[in-house]
């Protein structure tokens, strides 16, 4: 029954109540009522999971989450990782957690996996990485591709948190299923396509006043171009091998 999994769901549920956020969900119907599927998930924010973890439970399933090692060394969330299933990760030697994640889909689970990595901080689609589409190959499972919107105004990079009851709307939506061959590029590039379908479909829904932070550039809005995101995270991680602070830009980082 996995009592802790339905404890965190009922509190997810009570957080955007309190909140007053309003989360629409679309294409529900093509998450697979039973069996393995990767989710694919677009990532704008620290919060993203959250969206896309409600819209899996609409489809009365259970997320497997791949989450980065490091976050086990926080008492709190190693309880949480151990009695969820969720998948810890070792950037710098991944092929543990690939194999365990290889071994939940071909147990039946749905694994969410973010294919760009890390958090897009221009809330385009940055480059995606093949391991989500090379572990569906090797589980001869499907890949579902979900968009969340909305989330990088609730708590992104750079910029303060917007807790409290702020009423953000936040939208999900769910492409259909999509079959991953041997030919790891090609389906890398159908999901990418995918994906940028759908969140240009969310986005034509969606309100983007001109100049916001959150807005994209070429929707109008004050959100870095793909290029300088790109190198705003090139500086990020060159701060990091260095092991200084980095705050890469106006407002504070997170």
């Amino acid at each position: 029954m996995e009592p802790t999994y339905r404890t965190l769901v009922i509190l997810a549920r009570s957080l955007v109540l309190a909140t007053g956020s309003r989360i629409s969900y679309i294409g529900v119907e093509n998450i697979p009522e039973r069996g393995g599927g990767v989710i694919a998930i677009n990532h704008t924010s620290y919060v993203d999971w959250l969206a896309a973890g409600l819209a899996i439970n609409r489809a009365h399933r259970r997320i497997r989450y791949m989450i980065k090692a490091e976050m086990q060394q926080v008492k709190v969330v190693n309880f949480l990782i151990k009695r969820t299933k969720t998948i810890p990760v070792d950037r710098s030697s991944g092929a543990g957690a690939y194999a365990v994640a290889v071994l939940r889909l071909r147990e039946g689970e749905l694994v969410g996996v973010y294919p760009e990595a890390t958090i897009s901080r221009s809330f385009e689609l940055k480059e995606f990485k093949s391991g989500a589409a090379r572990m569906a190959a090797q589980a001869d499972v499907p890949i579902v591709p979900l968009i969340v919107w909305g989330a990088q105004r609730i708590w992104t990079k750079d910029h303060p948190k917007q807790l409290g009851r702020k009423k953000i709307p936040v939208s999900v939506r769910v492409g259909a299923p999509l079959r991953a061959s041997a030919d790891i590029e090609a389906t890398n590039a159908a999901l990418r396509e995918s994906m940028t379908t759908l969140l240009y479909q969310v986005q034509q829904r969606y309100p983007h006043p001109a100049g916001q932070y959150w807005v994209p550039r070429r929707l109008g809005g004050g959100a870095p171009t793909v290029a300088d995101a790109a190198r705003m995270d090139a500086d990020e991680l060159a701060a990091k091998a260095a092991g200084g602070h980095h705050s890469s830009r106006r407002g504070r980082s997170t």
